[in-house]
């Protein structure tokens, strides 16, 4: 009897270890590169390319192509993206590969006769699909800085396409949901094995069509997609479906190498991407808001932290939505005034610490951004840095594609503001920097960042998370270069949201104490849970001792930080 007793509270006590260890981020130390990102395998595509004597963006290019074959959700060819990228002598670039609107689009294309979007067209019609940026962006930035020949950072991805990887649980339970809804033809026999069935965990899904697309990449370069068969194969699609894209579209799309925004705080340097992107000018005003605060009475978590972090995202998200969008639509966009200190400052000055802010529906807001974002972050071994995020918009994008081309599309024209000049209190916004126009590109809030200290990245970080992105990157820079936390701790710490409007606070459940949520509610905040803000892939170099240090958010279980 007490021998049963002790083997069950054994194998008691073993499941709560498991358990717990289950929710634990562990670090990673490398000395000679690091990658992470939302899939194991694909993190494991990078650091082989660095072993071969790649660099940091020839291993963000095979990992980049090879999430577009494991984590179909997010990791694509069909949408677009950024790129900060921190060379070895401390010089810091950008590359814009942004979706573009349709030469076919106008400003009132989304809606019906009464003025109001028609059938939420804006996100589930192939006319939300923007013209793709990946293929372009990865081939500008690998022709420029990249070591290896182009063929052999694109063909592990056509491997694992064509050969198969392992189907695991988290594609499995989305295979699953497709096939019993059928709402989508294109995604119910999506994540099929050869026999018609929904690949089964464990075993090897192969993508073919993927892969000779991917084959047409390897051998042409950007050509391979933005023209020739694969362009003519996506027109032929798009005309028999309803959407506007066209060859035109295809060839006349260019990825823009951009100045990146910089900021400071405390001594250490702020990298990130300019407009059409909101990330980098956003967190940067922030940033120099928290540098006004008087840290040595608020601590961590308590109910001044929350509310002076979330009064300083109220403002920088209404500057976002009254004055961000394409730079080459919007040439007087006052940057540098927004990441200016000054600004802060009076930005600052009109906080009061004992009250929440209202926002005001008349003047500011914010527009839609989709949740199915990916981020992932590179180190080699000579100190080159890349912070990349890219996306679909939403999770699976429009959920449509070609089987012959076996990819599937975004739907970022959704991230535009479809109702030129009305703005309420929800999501909709209708300032004019971020009208649909033909060859635009739609405001986003993708924030890839690097933290540079005396020339050498410090901290490489993003996340996905749609309008959320901002602020979870944010908060994270934060805690490493404020509170000085482990960048595993610094990504688990508890997240929140404001982003102007909704004036909604928004907290992570479970990690809010009861007493924190009365008080701010008593401030006149109005709260909302969530079960999870964010899916952060972070990267810290400690150049004192060369030694890299990367996680992986818990939030995202197939993710992993290699190195080596």
């Amino acid at each position: 009897m007490k021998l049963h007793f002790k083997q069950s509270l054994l194998s008691f006590l073993s499941l709560i270890f498991l358990f717990a260890t289950s929710q634990v981020v562990a670090q990673t130390y490398a000395k000679n590169g690091m990658v992470v990102s939302a899939n194991k395998t694909s993190s494991q595509t990078g650091i082989d390319i660095l072993k071969k004597g790649g660099n940091a963006i020839d291993a963000a290019v095979a990992t980049a192509f090879s999430l577009a074959v494991t984590h179909p959700a997010a990791g694509n060819i069909g949408g677009g993206g950024f790129i900060v990228y921190m060379k070895s002598d401390g010089d810091v670039t950008t590359f814009d590969f942004r979706e573009k609107a349709p030469l076919a689009s106008t400003p009132t294309m989304f809606l019906g006769e009464d003025g109001k979007v028609k059938d939420n067209s804006n996100h589930d019609s192939l006319k939300a699909v923007g013209v793709p940026g990946t293929v372009a962006g990865l081939y500008a930035a690998h022709q420029k800085y990249g070591k290896l020949p182009w063929k052999d950072v694109v063909q592990p991805a056509i491997d694992q396409a064509e050969h198969g990887f392992e189907f695991i649980w988290s594609l499995y339970f989305t295979a699953e949901r497709y096939k019993k809804s059928n709402q989508y033809p294109f995604m119910s026999s999506y994540f099929d094995n050869e026999n018609g069935e929904v690949t089964e965990p464990g075993q090897l899904w192969k993508q073919k069509a993927l892969a000779n697309t991917l084959k047409h990449i390897r051998d042409k370069g950007k050509d391979g997609f933005y023209k020739g068969e694969v362009a003519q194969k996506i027109e032929d699609y798009m005309k028999e479906n309803g959407g506007i894209i066209t060859k035109k579209d295809l060839a006349k799309y260019d990825a823009i190498e951009r100045k990146p925004v910089k900021g400071t705080y405390k001594g250490f340097d702020i990298y990130g991407m300019p407009p059409p992107s909101s990330g980098g000018a956003t967190l940067i005003q922030m940033m120099n808001t928290m540098e006004l605060v008087d840290w040595k009475n608020i601590e961590f978590n308590s109910t001044e932290y929350v509310h002076v972090v979330a009064e300083a995202m109220r403002r920088a998200y209404a500057d976002r939505a009254e004055h961000l969008g394409d730079p080459d639509f919007n040439p007087d966009m006052p940057v540098d005034k927004l990441i200016s200190k000054a600004h802060a400052k009076n930005r600052f000055d009109n906080l009061d610490m004992e009250r929440a802010s209202v926002s005001d529906s008349t003047k500011f807001g914010h527009p839609y951004d989709g949740k199915n974002t990916t981020h992932f972050s590179v180190l080699d071994k000579d100190g080159n840095a890349v912070s990349m995020t890219y996306t679909l918009e939403h999770s699976y994008g429009v959920k449509m594609g070609s089987k012959e081309l076996g990819f599937i599309f975004n739907n970022e024209m959704g991230d535009f503001n479809a109702v030129p000049g009305i703005t309420t209190s929800g999501y909709q916004i209708g300032t004019k920097p971020n009208l649909i126009a033909p060859e635009k590109r739609m405001l986003s809030s993708m924030t890839p960042t690097i933290v540079g200290k005396d020339g050498k990245p410090y901290l490489i970080i993003g996340s996905p998370g749609g309008r959320t992105i901002i602020n979870t990157v944010f908060q994270t820079t934060l805690n490493v270069l404020e509170f000085d936390m482990r960048i595993d701790k610094a990504i688990e710490a508890m997240k929140i949201h404001h982003q102007w409007f909704p004036d909604v606070l928004t907290y992570e459940k479970h990690l809010m104490s009861p007493d924190t949520r009365k008080a701010l509610e008593a401030m006149g905040h109005k709260l909302s849970a969530r079960s999870s803000l964010g899916v952060l892939m972070g990267i810290t170099f400690n150049t004192e001792l060369g030694i890299i240090t990367g996680a992986s958010d818990s939030a995202r279980p197939d993710g992993g930080a290699i190195g080596y």
